[in-house]
């Protein structure tokens, strides 16, 4: 039946028979398809052309409970007269997804979330959750072996695994269960199993079951890549999913790639015991990032005996039989490397195969992710996309951002445009990778006039009582207003640092800013500050706490 999709609070509701009388009460007045949920306190319905709002609210306070005003929710009907099954429906159920369907939800839309393996996407399964307690127990083990204090006497006896594996998935499997299973229920939307691809423009199929949505959303994720590399299949190799899933870690690994999921596998591996080579096909790691960057975090991994190669192409790899072996180019020179696993850590694939998204008219880029514009919306009005399945910045909470502001276009919303120009990002190595805005080189090309003020980790007092002073502070600022456009850190802690420096960055805070604003004596934020201060004097002439 044709009608547009309504919500009405509805006050008073406390149990499951409230939702039963107040869906009679609607139903009697002349909605239709009515859902009644008391949790939110309120009734979403579809009303027809010409109903009586009126008599609505007559027949819900009737019936004991308390009627507010009714308002329209969602998109519009499906073409052709027949009504939609949803206002939005979901295909994934990540981050990204489960953002959207919450802001959905809150709008009064009725959303389906469609998932064909294990709900919570990348990041709680086997991305940011496991890997990053894995490194820290890592972490523990190494700093148990190697600190620089005088007459502190520890050990590091031994490194179980298998068993730090399965401590990881117990919280992992928690996490699943409290902060996206248990959401399910709790904001009300329906979780179908099963494979879903598109029959045409306006029809989602699931198995044998056929979905109309007002909009739909594309949140399928990503997964690790794998370069063609010949003979790689035959010999075998490990991801960064299948790395977390080992008993014993490797005695010795060739890693294929030197971005931040390689270096934090790489460190991960190598603290825990295993002999660690990594290899990058430019000339330096972390491309993206600043040189001084690069350059600190290529220090900090060498210190650790991790052998990190540079310029190198690999030729072909095969099987052997105490392990695997790569044939490799570097520097015009022939090189072989053997080790007994091989992990592949050289970026990610959209998960867009099956989806039938040439029925739907969703068209792909040149590096097979889904084409979106400005308000994440795909080359079909009706079907938008979030997440890492678009190839954009590779952060959960990215697409937690993208998925919320597609439901909201999707819903009828504003319009708004996804802004990433303040997106801060961390690689968590130890020392930590933390940056945000534009780099010296990305400023100059936007035609920015630049200055910028390099802060060696010795001249902060944070790092001199650590007794670990290898890192690097960077700040980019415009050519006379002072205007802070980027910051770049190499440091313990600086994740947790980067999100001051983000506030000044979207704000339009000056260098002048930072340096007359109090930092605390003895953290690793002072950094920001003495870096800013540097740009016009010598810090190395302060006093520690000189203002």
């Amino acid at each position: 039946m044709s009608g547009r999709r309504s919500r009405m609070r509805v006050g008073g509701m406390t149990c499951g028979h409230c939702e039963a009388a107040v869906g009679r009460a609607l139903e009697g007045a002349g909605a239709r398809e009515v859902a009644a949920d008391f949790r939110r306190g309120e009734a979403v319905f579809a009303l027809p052309d010409g109903a009586d709002v009126g008599a609505l609210r007559r027949a819900v306070r009737e019936s004991g409970y308390e009627p507010g005003a009714v308002e329209r929710v969602g998109g519009e009907p499906a073409r052709g007269g027949s009504s939609h099954d949803y206002d939005l429906a979901i295909i994934g159920s990540g981050g990204g997804a489960f953002a959207a369907a919450i802001r959905a939800v809150e709008r009064g839309a009725r959303v389906a979330m469609i998932e064909r393996g294990t709900v919570g996407g990348t990041c709680v399964n086997v991305g940011c959750v496991p890997s990053k307690t894995l490194l820290r127990g890592a972490e523990t083990y190494h700093r148990a072996g190697h600190h620089p204090f005088e007459g502190v006497k520890t050990k590091a006896l031994a490194a179980d695994y298998g068993a730090m594996v399965a401590q990881k998935d117990r919280l992992v499997g928690r996490m699943r269960q409290e902060k996206y299973l248990d959401l399910v229920e709790e904001y009300g939307w329906e979780l179908i199993r099963g494979e879903a691809a598109f029959e045409d423009e306006e029809t989602l199929r699931v198995d044998s079951r056929r979905i109309r949505a007002a909009a739909y959303l594309i949140a399928t994720g990503a997964r690790p890549a794998v370069p063609p590399i010949p003979g790689l299949e035959e010999a075998g190799y490990l991801t960064s999913t299948t790395n977390m899933e080992l008993e014993e870690v490797p005695e010795s690994v060739l890693v294929i790639g030197a971005g931040y999921v390689a270096i934090e596998q790489g460190q991960l591996l190598s603290r825990l015991g295993s002999r660690v080579t990594l290899m990058q096909r430019g000339p330096r790691l972390l491309r993206g990032q600043e040189p001084e960057v690069s350059e600190a975090v290529s220090e900090a991994l060498r210190r650790e005996g991790i052998e990190v190669l540079t310029g190198v192409r690999i030729e072909r790899a095969e099987k052997t039989q105490n392990g695997k072996r790569l044939h490799l180019t570097v520097g015009g020179e022939e090189r072989l490397l053997e080790g007994e696993a091989i992990l592949v850590a050289a970026g990610r694939r959209p998960n867009v195969e099956g989806l039938g998204l040439e029925r739907a008219g969703v068209e792909l880029d040149e590096r097979g992710a889904v084409r979106v514009d400005g308000q994440l919306r795909t080359t079909n009005p009706r079907v938008w996309a979030a997440g890492d399945v678009t190839l954009g910045p590779q952060y959960v909470y990215v697409a937690a951002h993208e998925g919320a502001l597609a439901a909201e276009n999707a819903l009828g919303g504003a319009g708004r445009k996804l802004d990433l120009s303040t997106l801060p990002g961390v690689i968590f190595s130890d020392p930590q990778v933390a940056s945000v805005g534009l780099t010296e080189r990305r400023a100059r090309e936007k035609g920015l006039e630049v200055q910028s003020s390099v802060l060696p980790l010795e001249a902060v007092p944070r790092a001199l009582v650590n007794h670990d002073t290898l890192g690097v502070v960077k700040l980019v600022a415009e050519a006379g207003t002072g205007r802070l456009l980027g910051a770049h850190m190499v440091a313990e802690n600086a994740g947790d640092v980067i999100y001051a420096a983000t506030l000044a960055v979207r704000f339009g805070l000056t260098v002048s800013d930072l340096t007359e604003n109090f930092a605390p004596y003895l953290t690793m934020s002072e950094g920001i500050k003495l870096a800013a201060q540097s740009f016009g004097r010598d810090v190395s002439r302060l006093s520690c706490c000189a203002a």
